[in-house]
């Protein structure tokens, strides 16, 4: 087998949720594997930040700020990418938030608004990053779920449907699109070290889920995620769609 089924170059990726976390952590990791990326997020200060780091790696960088929420954001981040780089090979649905209220204390429009951000900006931006790829036939979709899509968590319903919303829209979306040579898959990631959470790990609640949850006894880190990115986004995976691959440290396992 050839490394060069790994390699990424002269691809173009574009990841939503770059500037911090996973997403930032999957773009450079990308870039690395010889991708020019497009970088998606609200903020473009913090977009310009890893935008320079991918630059300094010698590899392209357009930083986008946009809410991906939104259809008319989406709309324009495709017309920038298409305008700058004249294709769109990769799309990473990375953005998400937490949803972390009781049912019986949750308003409909903080439901609405966690599936808003969790479920429809993936369909959104498939169909418009999508409409580009079924021109080719050709591309590659890559959906960020969770592990929650198996395992429920208390006070946590409108994560865990969203995120389980995100896996059967994969599996639907891969077959629908299997004609067109593109392949739909998702990434489901455990308990990893992020911006977002990384306050509550380190306190004493936190610890004890660690420890008494986590077979490594350790959070993942957000560069133990790229290897799993760059094999779906390479053509290593061309026959590989509606996959759900699970990256928790065996989390799940005793679940």
């Amino acid at each position: 087998m050839s490394l060069k089924l790994f390699d990424l170059t002269g691809k173009i990726a574009i990841v939503t949720g770059a500037s911090k976390g996973l997403g930032k952590a999957m773009s450079l990791g990308m870039a690395d594997a010889g991708a020019d990326i497009v970088l998606v997020s609200r903020t473009l200060k913090d977009l310009e930040v890893v935008a320079e780091e991918i630059r300094a790696k010698g590899r392209k960088a357009l930083p986008v700020p946009a809410d991906v929420s939104k259809n008319a954001d989406i709309e324009r981040m495709v017309k920038e990418a298409m305008g700058k780089f004249g294709k769109i090979d990769i799309l990473v649905n990375n953005t998400g938030i937490s949803g972390d209220k009781p049912v019986l204390k949750m308003e409909e429009e903080y439901w609405d608004y966690v599936m808003s951000v969790n479920l429809k900006a993936p369909f959104l931006c498939s169909k418009a990053v999508g409409a580009e790829m079924v021109k080719r036939k050709k591309g590659k979709i890559i959906n960020i779920s969770s592990i929650t899509f198996y395992m429920a968590i208390p006070n946590m319903t409108s994560y865990c449907a969203s995120k389980a919303g995100v896996v059967q829209f994969t599996k639907a979306l891969a077959l629908e699109w299997a004609r067109y040579n593109i392949q739909v898959n998702a990434i489901c990631p455990g308990y990893f070290r992020t911006p977002m959470n990384e306050k509550f790990f380190s306190t004493d609640a936190g610890k004890k889920i660690i420890e008494q949850t986590l077979p490594f006894k350790r959070l993942g880190e957000p560069e133990e995620l790229v290897g799993s990115v760059v094999f779906l986004a390479s053509d290593a995976s061309n026959f590989i769609t509606g996959a759900v691959l699970v990256v928790d440290g065996g989390q799940i396992l005793g679940k």
